[in-house]
């Protein structure tokens, strides 16, 4: 009976022992993704088509301006992909040894635009527009951290509005919070991503591209800080494939 006894005992932790490894196996495959605010619904399908490619795998997204995601990283905190809105960012990630150098690549471009909330009787059709006395508000992202503000204070500038058009800007902390006072009327018009615009297509009209920045790519790397480093390189990799490619044209990005 005894030696049944221990036998069984030997089998039980034998099991748990082949279930602690598998479990840990599976967790070492959790993968967290810090994508620009812009990505939002894009990045939400490509990760769920890597999981199907790669089963066990479990993608965490994390959505933020590109430079707070950037701070977090700096901060120490556990990503293992960082995808940004601009070169800007990624450059700094570069300066701080963020990122893994030879995994940097472009996979998306954009296009700068201005909105308006849906049925609004404001015509603004150019930049020059925006000086109409009706425009009280304007809304962009910090330029300070959100790529798309930085592209916007850099058109404003260029087309010498800036400093005249100070008092009237709000900054969201994100493009999708610009997005956001727009939509629900809280501002006169705001400055978002095409693909922002796209997403809610029904409650914000477009005004026009605005053009005269720099062009608006999307780089994409793996974090030097990572422990799934192999993972982090296949994500990169399927980003750039085809079939990421299609679902990024989905929802309106370019090629880079």
């Amino acid at each position: 009976m005894k030696r049944m006894i221990s036998s069984i005992l030997v089998s039980v932790s034998v099991l748990v022992l082949a279930v602690c490894f598998v479990t840990e196996a599976f967790a070492q495959k959790e993968l967290t993704v810090s994508a620009a605010s812009s990505l939002t619904n894009a990045f939400g399908e490509i990760g769920k088509s890597f999981e199907i490619a790669n089963p066990g795998a479990k993608v965490v997204l994390n959505f933020a301006a590109s430079g707070v995601l950037l701070q977090q990283i700096d901060k120490g905190a556990p990503v293992d992909v960082f995808a940004s809105a601009d070169q800007k960012t990624m450059d700094q990630a570069v300066e701080k040894d963020l990122i893994v150098r030879d995994t940097r690549h472009n996979f998306a471009s954009n296009e700068l635009v201005l909105i308006l909330p849906q049925g609004s009787k404001t015509s603004v059709k150019t930049l020059g527009d925006l000086r109409a006395a009706e425009i009280k508000k304007i809304a962009l992202g910090n330029p300070e951290s959100v790529p798309a503000g930085r592209y916007t204070q850099e058109v404003l500038t260029n087309e010498g509005l800036w400093e005249g058009l100070k008092p009237r800007l709000v900054f969201g902390e994100n493009v999708r919070q610009v997005l956001d006072y727009v939509r629900r009327g809280e501002v006169d018009a705001g400055f978002v991503f095409a693909t922002d615009a796209a997403v809610d297509k029904d409650r914000v009209t477009v005004g026009f591209e605005a053009r005269k920045h720099k062009p608006i790519n999307y780089p994409i790397s793996v974090v030097a800080s990572t422990k799934n480093k192999d993972l982090a390189k296949q994500f990169v990799q399927f980003v750039l494939s085809t079939e990421a490619q299609g679902i990024l044209s989905k929802y309106g990005f370019n090629k880079p």
